[in-house]
């Protein structure tokens, strides 16, 4: 009787003890860290998928409103969506164009790419000090993983993959679902184009968001509020080569089927 094939299998892992982070917090080591605490040595096709309020805070992203001039635009925009005048004014710095105005939903091309609400600037979770204080996205995600990446194999002998993770809408979606916005180690698009179905027929147009894929599946555990399991490692997968970039999942403006 021959041998029963391997089960796939997939594990995600909270990583424990990652602390409250200030700026100039090294990411890598804090990581490093929380791994040995847990037992755990990472391997080859390891991912970490690491929240980007996480990185926002170490990069001290942070922006007191009350500093902000709002221009006249903004207090334009502001009246229109009945935002507080320096927010989008914070919100159109970060921001190429607005996509959408409705009711109290601003919604902006990122400076980075990417369609999302409010720039991605996010007051939950910033800090106790009083309603004045926001946190922007990272500066540039791509290279902050870059960054992690290579000093976790400094400090460990292994370079795993790694993703930056942030919480968006999605057009005729309810809720919002994490995804990629900074990413090293792996392709962030799975190209099959040219492989076989179970029937043989050669797949024409089956391109695969692998980056958004792993940070959905870490947001299961890392959660949206009080949780505190911003560090998620994923083992088990097979990555595909490349030395991708989040910015690859951003589909070009002239591709844009909504506007």
């Amino acid at each position: 009787m021959g041998s029963e094939p391997e089960l796939p299998q997939l594990t995600l892992l909270a990583l424990p003890g990652i602390p409250l982070i200030q700026p100039g917090d090294d990411l890598a080591r804090l990581t490093a860290d929380s791994l040995q605490r847990a037992g755990l040595a990472l391997v080859p096709d390891d991912v970490l998928v690491i929240t980007s309020k996480l990185v926002s805070k170490a990069e001290g992203r942070f922006v007191n409103l009350a500093t902000v001039e709002p221009s006249a635009q903004a207090r334009e925009v502001a009246e229109a969506t009945h935002k507080d005048p320096r927010l989008v004014e914070l919100i159109l710095r970060e921001s190429s164009g607005i996509s959408r105005m409705a009711g109290e939903v601003l919604i902006v091309r990122h400076r980075l790419g990417f369609t999302l609400a409010n720039a991605g600037i996010d007051h939950s979770n910033v800090g106790p000090d009083g309603e004045d204080w926001v946190l922007l996205l990272p500066e540039d995600p791509d290279e902050s993983a870059r960054r992690i990446r290579a000093a976790l194999g400094d400090l460990t002998g292994v370079q795993p993959g790694i993703v930056i993770s942030d919480s968006h809408g999605r057009p005729f979606r309810m809720g919002t679902c994490n995804m990629a916005i900074g990413l090293a180690g792996f392709a962030a698009v799975w190209d099959l184009r040219g492989q076989h179905d179970l029937f043989g027929r050669v797949l024409r147009v089956s391109m695969t968001g692998f980056g958004d894929e792993l940070a959905a599946a870490a947001g299961l555990l890392s959660g949206q509020g009080a949780e505190s399991r911003p560090v998620v490692l994923i083992r088990g997968l097979a990555l595909p080569p490349g030395e991708g970039r989040a910015a690859d999942l951003v589909r070009p403006p002239e591709f844009d089927l909504y506007k």
